[in-house]
């Protein structure tokens, strides 16, 4: 179970959507929440690798690995 406060602006447009659509606001915050939550979890990530990116590859390692030197 989740219970959530939005602003009331927020609040009647989500209120106002359901009405016209004929649908819940739960199915709209769920929707939004799993369409979100995708994108939260690559920024969090991406953020942490850029914290702590490991090693770093010359374009010359790159090359030799892939057996593609000049």
């Amino acid at each position: 179970m989740l219970a959530i406060r939005l602003p009331k602006e927020t609040e009647a447009r989500l209120t106002e959507l359901a009405k016209k659509t004929g649908r819940t606001k739960t199915f709209y915050a769920r929707q939004a929440i799993i369409e979100c939550i995708e994108n939260l979890e690559d920024t969090y990530l991406a953020l942490k690798i850029l914290e702590s990116p490991g090693k770093i590859y010359t374009m010359e390692e790159i090359e030799k690995e892939l057996g593609i030197e000049d």
